[in-house]
């Protein structure tokens, strides 16, 4: 299949002309919009930068090589804020039995005795080269972080954070029962990765006697450690889950003025309207940021298993209305082929398709393109101010369709990634290269012992 454009990976200085640029992530004179906020461009790419962008489909300047893009939409590369790269593809070799939460939580548990270093590595490395050649350019993950586990992932992540510099850029928060933090054996191994690994400080929060004391322990290490905060939060259809108000109120109290990203929040959409405004304006004065994972929470919330019942409600919070009360909110892949999620690929074209459709981000479709590039890259720190600019890094993607009606109505596998203005030519994985890893099992540990230790540094 012909790719939306072919650059030979050696130019370094060339025109794409007769793009669409979508407008609420561009910023160039003159810009004229369409119906879903595409505007005729050309763009010229010199040094990995964009050099410069002109309203129409004219050409920016002559005596350069072209390539006429026919009308295709150009994007920003993605920004995928919320994964488990730890957790990918343990499908093949651990299953969800019945698609619950539970199960979920039990697979995986089971499943970690055979993450060695080897295991972790090579999935890791798989959902990397998937993330990459969709076009993503920074992307964080969560670890699960409970001893010994921790001692084991965190330096493999340290490691692919390192060899991946320069294509994803790589963050990474430990994930762990919030009371955990008041484990004092616990705290000290989480608060080693924050400090050796630059880890955020992070947990799974949900309703507990230990929730604020918890809380408190983890806001202060992140303000000891000058680092952010990223939280699993209320991942359930009970209204009574109500963390996220707690931990508003506990950054409103302590001013934290680092970042706080809180991930899933699925009972805010089924709190009574009165309680859910009175929470979403406190997350928003506490200035805090909300991801959703629409395709995870499709997948596991409001799966009855007992009546065998269609689902009601689509397991995703309240969106609108937190964007319209002026929090960022972005959306991302979460888990991939594992027993939290079955499917994906780290597509961030996927997870923004999906997304649009589960969550109605269309008619008229506005600005939620920056769910995916704007929003997240600036929570993760990965720049400020419009992508598609003069100067700014041509990490774009590239594609044939010329509206959105025709991004979504395929899976757009013809899409051109393009990272600091050269056209990448990296191919999908096969998921058969897996296949000798996920065979390697914890009985092997005999063998190769130095798998499953890895001893602290520093």
């Amino acid at each position: 299949m012909n790719k939306a454009v072919r650059i030979p990976p050696f130019l370094t200085r060339y025109q794409l002309a007769n793009a669409r640029l979508p407008i609420t992530v561009s910023a160039a004179a003159g810009l004229l919009p369409d119906e879903d906020g595409l505007a005729p461009a050309s763009l010229l790419v010199e040094n990995g930068r964009i050099a410069a962008i002109s309203a129409g489909a004219m050409a920016v300047e002559t005596a350069t090589p072209l390539f006429d893009l026919d009308g295709g939409i150009v994007l920003p590369a993605f920004t995928d804020v919320h994964t488990h790269l730890d957790k990918g593809h343990i499908w093949p070799r651990r299953r969800n039995t019945d698609g619950s939460f539970a199960a979920a939580l039990l697979a995986c548990r089971t499943d970690r005795e055979n993450w060695s270093a080897a295991d972790l590595r090579a999935r890791m490395r798989f959902g990397l080269e998937c993330a990459y050649a969709h076009g993503t350019s920074a992307l964080r993950t969560h670890i699960d972080s409970m001893s010994p586990q921790t001692a084991i992932s965190w330096p493999i992540f340290a490691e692919l954070r390192e060899a991946w510099r320069g294509r994803v850029a790589l963050q990474a928060s430990p994930l762990f029962a919030v009371e955990l933090a008041l484990d004092d054996a616990h705290f000290d191994e989480i608060a080693f990765a924050v400090r050796e690994y630059q880890a955020m400080v992070g947990a799974v929060t949900y309703m507990s006697a230990h929730l604020e004391p918890a809380l408190e322990r983890l806001f202060r290490l992140a303000e000891e450690t000058g680092s952010d905060l990223d939280f699993h939060v209320d991942e359930t259809n009970d209204p009574s889950s109500r963390s996220l108000e707690v931990i508003a109120d506990m950054a409103t109290a302590r001013r934290f003025d680092h970042k706080i990203l809180c991930a899933h929040c699925c009972s805010l959409a089924l709190q009574p309207q009165d309680y859910a405004k009175r929470v979403i304006e406190k997350v928003a004065r506490a200035g805090i940021a909300v991801v959703s994972l629409p395709m995870c929470n499709l997948y596991l919330q409001d799966r009855d298993i007992k009546a065998e019942r269609t689902p009601r409600w689509r397991g995703v919070t309240a969106v609108h209305e937190l964007k319209r009360a002026g929090v960022p909110v972005m959306i991302a892949s979460d888990n991939t082929r594992d027993p939290f999620y079955a499917y994906g690929d780290l597509d961030m074209l996927e997870v923004f398709r999906e997304a649009t459709r589960i969550l109605h981000f269309d008619h008229p479709a506005g600005d939620w393109l920056r769910t995916i590039t704007a929003t997240p890259a600036t929570i993760m720190g990965q720049g400020e101010g419009p992508a598609l600019r003069q100067g700014a890094p041509a990490d774009l993607v590239a594609f044939k369709a010329r509206s959105f009606t025709e991004l979504f109505a395929r899976p757009q596998t013809d899409r051109a990634v393009i990272r600091a203005g050269r056209a990448i030519e990296a191919e999908l994985p096969d998921h058969r290269g897996l296949d000798a890893a996920l065979l390697r099992r914890r009985d092997q540990r005999a063998e190769h012992p130095e798998e499953w230790a890895h001893p602290r540094s520093g």
